[in-house]
């Protein structure tokens, strides 16, 4: 299959939560025969923040990020694909693409929109009947989704969709594994995540506050965003972690911390790339919790699940060394066994050949 990909960035992660999603999915779909061109402008210091070279198993195309002249032609460029995508974020264009693209619909071109934050969308379309997008999402042949469960399909069916599938993070053992410990991420809990302003109060919550609780525990901030944020005195700020850092910063500290973004614990059924990513390098992992957490990985056995700074404090002060390890290590037996980027380009592939049901039960996450 030929497939056209619109998104924000294939190789850099700089203010791009979404790049080892679309990693992921890109390379399992080109190990399966498919080949990829993705589409994605110069836009947001990207380019210039790049952690990867244009890579062997997708063609990257960018365009620049100013002027719509540039994306159109882009557009015309994707042209008798198989498979048009339109991610949602690219940050630039957005209207103008998901309007673009379906214009390439035809008897042998089908046009997809995938959602890589979908209860935000859906959040945003509910809230404005005038929006851009409600009108044309009964248009697009499918709606991918990042996650989202059930709640995200409902919402979008009930918005006109013809089939929605969520096709959920998963774990790229290629580029995130166990590694040597390394200097530079000693402490007793991480959290790695850019500063948006839907995760901010949760991360106040569920990380500022359970720094403050135990004083005498080192704790490590990482992502874009939060140099100048008021923090606790044990907390040492990192910047911006490159992704050939993941492994390491997920690895290194006894513990790594989740926090799902507001909407995302909302709907439930959104388990972040970072879930993975910490389970692939066999780190023990601490989430906030939200609904549908059991289908990916069990909490207290795989996972630690809390409800509050409070009981992220309780869990790291209880929890021994060895019981750490001991989840970790599950955790990456299962994510291998069932949560890999293998595993969803099957799926994927699957529904587009019409051998998978459209609406995928949360039971079938896998």
């Amino acid at each position: 299959m030929n497939i056209a990909f619109f998104g924000s960035s294939l190789v850099s992660a700089y203010w791009n939560g979404a790049a080892t999603y679309y990693r992921g999915i890109v390379r399992g779909l080109h190990e399966r025969g498919h080949r990829v061109r993705f589409f994605e402008p110069d836009a947001y210091g990207r380019q210039q923040h790049r952690d990867m070279a244009d890579p062997p198993w997708a063609q990257v195309v960018v365009y620049p990020g100013e002027g719509d002249a540039h994306a159109l032609r882009m557009v015309e460029q994707a042209r008798g694909a198989d498979l048009v995508i339109k991610a949602s974020g690219v940050g630039v264009f957005d209207e103008l693409l998901e309007a673009a693209v379906l214009d390439l619909q035809s008897p042998t071109t089908r046009v997809a929109f995938w959602d890589v934050d979908a209860p935000a969308t859906l959040d945003r379309m509910q809230a404005n009947v005038h929006d851009a997008l409600r009108a044309l999402v009964p248009r697009f042949d499918l709606v991918l989704t990042y996650g989202g469960g059930a709640p995200v399909v409902d919402a979008y069916e009930a918005l006109g969709a013809r089939a929605c599938v969520p096709i959920y993070n998963a774990l790229d053992p290629l580029t995130h594994h166990p590694v040597p410990d390394d200097p530079r991420f000693e402490g007793d809990l991480g959290f790695l995540g850019n500063r948006l302003p839907d995760r901010e109060s949760r991360v106040d919550e569920f990380f500022v506050s359970a720094a403050a609780l135990l004083p005498s525990r080192r704790f490590l901030l990482g992502g874009s965003g939060w140099a100048d944020k008021p923090l606790p005195g044990n907390v040492a700020y990192v910047g911006h972690v490159y992704t050939a850092d993941h492994n390491a910063f997920n690895g290194t500290p006894r513990v790594v911390l989740n926090v799902s973004r507001e909407s995302m614990a909302r709907y439930g059924f959104s388990p972040a790339t970072r879930v993975f990513e910490a389970a692939g390098a066999a780190a023990c992992l601490i989430t906030d919790a939200w609904e549908g957490i059991e289908l990916f990985l069990e909490p207290g056995v795989e996972v630690l699940v809390a409800s509050d700074g409070a009981a992220v404090a309780a869990h790291l002060e209880g929890l021994r060394p060895a019981q750490a390890r001991d989840i970790g290590r599950a955790a990456l037996r299962r994510v291998l066994s069932e949560h890999t980027y293998a595993h969803r380009a099957a799926q994927l592939e699957s529904v587009l050949e019409g051998r998978g049901t459209a609406r995928v039960s949360e039971g079938a996450a896998a």
